[in-house]
């Protein structure tokens, strides 16, 4: 039952004043509101539109949460306490906040470099070293900043184990297939792009660059949805005005990793892999940019069902040499002869990247996405 129903319900026949009942459904909400734009998401994310506010008689949801806003007393609310920390200490702060999102990418070109100056063994622990760097560099900025997350998230979680895979096969997964194509391979990989198992380096560090510019769109997105917010006078005109931001964002974002991974490419030599970089991205992108808002489970599920269409798509090539199961890489090696390699996960990001799209599309427009979180009691 919506909250109009149960405010019919709860209040009494021929009350005068039904915003009296709505405020004490929803004081909570009210009281600890720091402005009526928060009223008036949390009232959205309660099933009251616009619609549903002229009952009310007010023309939409934000004059309704103005006058909620209003008949709230504040007068014996605490105050709340002054910042223990200092200004430069404060500054410091923000400072790392703003240079966090660009350590993985740092890191990650700094272990690109090291691979190529070393051999051997040495080769072996600069690898395991600068993936370790990068792994705990990108964890800390997803923990703090424009990309951390609004609500917990576990640390082993599934959505976590499949981005992991996913970059896994941008760095091996497009040598793989090519020498398995060809019956291969016949041992590990080297750590170079012209061993048997080729890697393809230049793709990830352009992903692990674009962690900065992800932090800047989400920044800036916040930042305009906040303006939005005080400017719109009704829901469906906020969601009107969110939605051709969002997508110009998302390209802007888009447009970044194109400069990215062509230059990373040219700077290390190796072929330009420019739609399969693009589709990961921007896939990558939205997942975050949903999992900051709460919502985790599409993320989650559209990762898991790339990562497993990749490799399930492995497993068929490589089944196909059982004795009379030959049929089974029939519709891998086309893909591969009539496109390249990097037609699997082009085509597997480029369509979970469009579903997420779609459905960021949706979610994030509407006002309840963006209330702060409430403190904890």
């Amino acid at each position: 039952m919506n909250d109009l129903g149960a405010l019919h319900h709860s209040t009494p026949p021929g009350a005068a004043d039904p915003v009296k009942a709505l405020l004490h459904r929803h004081r909570d909400l009210c009281e600890q509101a720091v402005d009526p734009l928060e009223i008036a998401a949390g009232l959205e994310a309660h099933g009251i539109t616009d619609r549903t506010a002229a009952r009310f008689r007010h023309r939409d949801v934000f004059s309704l949460a103005e006058e909620l806003y209003a008949r709230v007393s504040r007068d014996d609310a605490a105050p709340r306490p002054a910042p223990a920390t200092t200004t430069a200490r404060a500054g410091a702060a923000r400072t790392v906040l703003v240079l966090l999102p660009g350590l993985p990418g740092a890191l990650c070109a700094a272990s690109a470099v090291a691979l190529r100056l070393t051999h051997g063994e040495a080769r072996v622990y600069t690898a395991a070293a600068g993936v370790l760097a990068v792994t705990l560099a990108l964890h800390a900025a997803l923990r703090r900043g424009p990309l951390s997350a609004r609500t917990e998230i576990p640390a082993h979680s599934s959505a976590a184990s499949w981005t992991c895979w996913l970059i896994a096969y941008t760095l091996l997964g497009d040598g793989l297939l090519r020498t398995a194509v060809t019956g291969g391979p016949d041992g590990l990989p080297d750590g170079t792009a012209a061993g048997d198992w080729p890697l393809t380096v230049a793709p990830v560090v352009a992903l692990a660059l674009s962690c900065a510019p992800a932090a800047w769109t989400a920044h800036v997105l916040a930042a305009r949805v906040r303006r939005r917010l005080e400017s719109s006078r009704g829901l469906e005109d906020f969601a009107a005005s969110v939605r051709p931001l969002l997508i110009a964002l998302f390209a802007l974002f888009l447009g970044t990793v194109a400069v990215l991974v062509t230059a990373t490419s040219a700077l290390l030599d190796e072929p330009l892999a420019l739609p399969s970089t693009l589709a990961l991205g921007g896939l990558l992108f939205l997942a975050r940019l949903l999992t900051i808002h709460g919502f985790t489970h599409a993320p989650k599920v559209i990762l898991t069902l790339t990562a497993a269409a990749q490799l399930t798509a492995l497993a068929t090539l490589f089944a196909a040499r059982l004795p009379g199961c030959d049929a089974l890489a029939t519709p891998l090696q086309t893909l591969t002869t009539y496109w390249s390699p990097a037609a699997l996960p082009t085509l597997t990001c480029g369509a979970a990247s469009l579903l997420l799209l779609i459905h960021t599309t949706r979610k994030l427009p509407q006002a309840s996405t963006h209330i702060p979180p409430e403190p904890p009691r």
